[in-house]
């Protein structure tokens, strides 16, 4: 196992907006102890997507346990400080939004055509789009997507848990890198198998690769300007 424990790359600004987020986490995290059927009401459940629009967003903010929002909320604290850095508080907000309706727009046609997969083959197991999907991976996936284009070279200071306990610097390509891979695979693996996890791999894929994206492209653009104006 490798905790990103934190990341040598200095930033300009105070995170508001990823401190923000974390912190209203934690806190819809304590209210769904207090009240279990908050997610049932709010969790993102494919077959009603349309019909209850809001589910879109409000999963986002939604954890099934304190090893799912201490896990999503590290990564979150590690690399959501230099991508609000790099685009602004404003635009990271809307940004970390989008990356996370890709990732719940990914999941939702994963699991449609799974589905029509399982039904087709006569699978006798129950129908994936009644499971509900909940947790802020998606967006945080988009953070670490825009991440790894905007910073490869950055030093991730790693906890390594195996065999023996060590810490290690790795460049943020080859940590994220692996972690991308490994939503693939197994998201694959699950995909072809017709099998339920409860892990939302196609979530992480579809977020990881609008963060990715969106870094490409505000990084052309970025460049195109700062050229124009220095001519």
């Amino acid at each position: 196992m490798a905790i990103p424990l934190r990341d040598i790359n200095p930033t300009r600004t105070f995170p508001y907006v990823t401190k923000a987020l974390v912190f209203i986490n934690i806190a819809v995290f304590i209210y769904e102890l207090l009240n279990p059927r908050f997610v049932q009401q709010y969790a993102f459940v494919p077959a009603l997507a349309w019909e209850e629009p809001y589910r879109w967003v409000t999963h986002m903010f939604l954890h099934g346990g304190v090893l799912h929002i201490v896990g999503n909320m590290l990564y979150l604290w590690v690399f959501g400080d230099n991508v609000e850095d790099y685009y602004g508080h404003g635009t990271f907000l809307l940004l970390y939004l989008f990356w996370g309706l890709a990732a719940a727009f990914t999941h939702y046609m994963a699991v449609e055509t799974q589905a029509s997969l399982m039904a087709a083959a006569g699978y006798p197991g129950p129908s994936p789009v009644y499971m509900p999907a909940l947790g802020a991976s998606g967006a945080i996936s988009g953070v670490l997507g825009a991440y790894m284009v905007l910073y490869p070279r950055a030093r991730i200071l790693t906890l390594i848990l195996f065999f023996v306990i060590t810490m290690v610097e790795v460049p943020a390509w080859a940590y994220i890198g692996f972690w991308f891979l490994y939503q693939l695979f197994y998201g694959a693996l699950e995909f072809i198998t017709l099998s339920q996890s409860g892990v939302a791999y196609f979530a992480h894929i579809g977020g990881f690769i609008a963060g990715a994206l969106t870094a490409l492209v505000y990084r052309k653009r970025r460049a195109t300007y700062y050229w124009y104006w220095t001519y």
